[in-house]
């Protein structure tokens, strides 16, 4: 397991000054967004390999969509365990190529599982 991204909430009102502080002063590489996701609400760069961070537009208050993702490679054999220790999971938006699922630590602290396909 490793982490692939970590997803962070902008005020959409300061989408040029996260794209100045990010893209600019850090020189990370902007990158498109996946099929199905609306790129209106995300701008993600990449962080060094497969490594992302995703800049979620929302007015929302930071703590409740933050969230950060591990990779695996059996997926429903660990949906299996969380869900029999009484972890409640769920499945977001669909994307291409990328199989998920994600639930909350018991500190409720919101954790993406994925694969990456392809």
């Amino acid at each position: 397991m490793r982490l692939q991204h970590v997803t962070i909430a902008i005020p959409p009102e300061r989408v040029d000054e996260a794209r100045a502080f990010y893209g600019g002063l850090l020189g990370l590489e902007e990158k498109p967004v996946l099929p199905k996701l609306d790129p209106a609400r995300f701008i993600w760069y990449r962080a060094g390999g497969e490594n992302e961070l995703h800049l979620q537009l929302t007015p929302e208050s930071a703590p409740d969509k933050p969230h950060f993702c591990f990779l695996h490679d059996e997926l429903e054999e660990l949906r299996s365990r969380l869900e029999a220790a009484g972890i409640e999971t769920v499945d977001p938006t669909e994307l291409v190529g990328r199989p998920r699922f994600m639930c909350r630590d018991p500190f409720g602290n919101l954790i993406e599982f994925a694969r990456i396909d392809g």
